[in-house]
């Protein structure tokens, strides 16, 4: 174990188990964020909902190799440890976090992880039905890895509840459904999706973009409410709502800049997460997209999704 200023670092599975068992003798309650770093308002908010909720907080900073492909970004994903620690010590006034999870990749995963899904060893946990569909279809591996290492963390941790954004909406759903299926003790909690001043849902990949390239990723949200509009018009007349004229009102907006590439969007139950034809009020959808854009000094490009709720 090693403080910062203010927080204890801790590094190992059994420090971390350590901590717990005497939180447990206390009988207090422990709220746990986990990140992959790079840390922004998003990851603040989490936080702050942690530390208004239970009477202790830790964080995990973990970049996970097992949901990353292959052909992805697991090498340039923004690793900025030192800049993370300082938002944690300096960010929250009336109280601190307790503790940050900082593990290697090998006390994650003692067999080692390949990134070729085929060459892999040991235990993994899939959420079936779930996670197939929206992100699974572009990144068939995502959420294997995602479920697989957040079933890691709430062994190691035991949280009394554990924080995620509503920006994630799929992944919610599938930790969801994990926490319940697997009869984990914790609650899950989904904090609203925090955004930049123009919309723009915070993400740690939108520092790949310029700032020029944040005002036109904009659009997105723009398109996203545009939708919502829409569906509210239709909802008061009365009855179900075609969630396709949503959709293509969605794709008009964003394929107004020809720079960017939409992968998907889509109208989705809001619990089983398949396509919906037509949207109830009531039951309502999650309408989730996917967008590619352009890299800042890069040929390559971004990936950044968003949603938004109807209810």
């Amino acid at each position: 174990m090693t403080i910062s200023s203010k927080i204890l670092i801790l590094r190992t599975v059994s420090q971390v188990r350590q901590w717990r068992a005497k939180l447990f003798s206390d009988n207090q309650s422990v709220g746990f964020v986990p990140t992959m770093g790079a840390l922004h308002a998003g990851h603040c908010s989490l936080v702050r909902k942690s530390l208004e909720e239970n009477d202790k907080t830790i964080v995990s900073i973990f970049v996970n190799p097992s949901q990353f492909a292959p052909h992805e970004d697991l090498d340039n994903y923004p690793r900025t440890l030192d800049r993370d620690l300082e938002i944690l010590e300096s960010e929250f006034s009336d109280k601190q976090v307790d503790a940050v999870f900082v593990p290697k990749v090998s006390e994650m995963y003692p067999n080692g992880i390949s990134l070729d899904i085929d060459k892999q060893k040991g235990a993994f946990v899939n959420v079936h039905g779930l996670s197939e569909q929206l992100e699974g279809i572009t990144r068939p591996q995502f959420f294997r890895g995602v479920s697989t290492v957040v079933t890691k963390l709430l062994n190691i941790v035991q949280p009394t509840r554990v924080y995620f954004g509503q920006k994630d909406a799929q992944q919610c759903v599938v930790i969801n459904n994990l926490v319940r299926d697997l009869m984990i003790p914790t609650k899950v909690r989904v904090v609203q999706t925090v955004r930049e001043s123009n919309g723009l849902a915070m993400s740690s990949r939108n520092e790949y973009l310029s700032k020029e390239m944040k005002d036109r990723c904009s659009i997105i949200y723009k398109a996203l409410k545009e939708g919502a509009s829409l569906y509210n018009e239709n909802r008061e007349k009365g009855g179900k709502v075609n969630s396709s004229i949503i959709i293509d009102r969605i794709k008009d907006i964003v394929s107004q800049n020809d720079e960017f590439e939409i992968e998907y969007v889509a109208a989705s139950h809001p619990e089983s997460l398949e396509d919906v034809e037509l949207i109830e009020p009531g039951v309502g959808a999650i309408v989730s997209c996917a967008i590619k854009v352009p890299k800042e000094s890069s040929t390559e490009k971004a990936r950044l999704i968003d949603n938004i709720i109807l209810q």
